[in-house]
């Protein structure tokens, strides 16, 4: 039975298949959920990223765990905010289904999500946690091999975000 469930928590410490790193294009680290992950891992984490030569907005890539509990880290920036009508949406959509279809690849079975783009990136809460909430869900409907995705939420109030996006989805 495939399911979604949204936690608060430390995203470094969830023991998944794979969790997802809202990264920079660069994914060599940086502030938030980013510099949190890679801290964790270890220096091997940026050693690997460093050979990957970046990733574009609403891309994705995968590295191993090292140190984390999860055995992969899949890295997808997602956009910064600029008001809307620069594709932000289609990126953030784009950022959660790239990120779930190389877990698929990958065989994860469970899946551990941070809220991407809504920390210093200033993706409005509300209508991130409504893209991210919609994409997993879609996703969830045809996979083979993903079966649990988490949405790690490092506050109540994005946990109460996610929570409101996920009634209004089951309502539909």
């Amino acid at each position: 039975m495939k399911a979604f469930k949204i936690v608060r928590g430390d995203i470094t410490t969830i023991k998944a298949d794979a969790i997802v790193n809202a990264a920079n294009t660069t994914l060599l680290g940086g502030g938030g959920v980013d510099g949190a992950i890679h801290r964790a891992a270890g220096p091997e984490l940026l050693a690997e990223c460093r050979t990957l030569n970046g990733c574009p907005t609403g891309e994705a890539k995968i590295t191993k765990g090292y140190r984390l509990p999860a055995k992969f880290v899949i890295h997808t920036p997602g956009p910064v905010w600029q008001g809307g009508s620069h594709n932000e949406a289609e990126l953030l959509k784009n950022s959660y289904e790239n990120s779930l279809r190389l877990a698929e690849t990958y065989k994860c079975r469970t899946v551990a999500f941070p809220s991407i783009s809504t920390g210093v990136y200033h993706f409005p809460l509300d209508q991130a946690a409504s893209i991210a909430v919609r994409a997993i869900h879609t996703f969830l409907e045809q996979a083979d091999h993903v079966e649990l995705v988490l949405m790690v939420c490092f506050d109540d109030m994005t946990k109460r975000y996610y929570e409101k996006a996920e009634s209004e989805y089951r309502s539909l």
